[in-house]
């Protein structure tokens, strides 16, 4: 799936990943392929990522939203 990370400054990651880790308002969850369309809000936390090679990511934000539509994965973060 594509997933892209943009903060207020910059565009921090965009590229396909395998599985993603995201800090929920109401508790963390994980989003695969062909995961349900949902919107969630995110709190202070790190965001987990495995890109299609097995190379793991973590991005510390403050907060944030996430949208999960049609294996496109959007995270605007502070």
């Amino acid at each position: 799936m594509k997933l892209e990370i943009i903060t207020p400054d910059k565009k921090v990651f965009e590229g396909q990943v395998k599985s993603a880790v995201f800090p929920g308002a109401e508790g963390s969850f994980g989003v695969l392929n062909n995961h349900s369309a949902m919107i969630a809000t995110l709190k202070n936390g790190t965001i987990e990522l495995v890109e299609e090679n097995n190379t793991t990511h973590s991005f510390d934000v403050k907060g944030g939203v996430v949208e999960v539509c049609k294996n496109n994965v959007i995270v605007l973060a502070e």
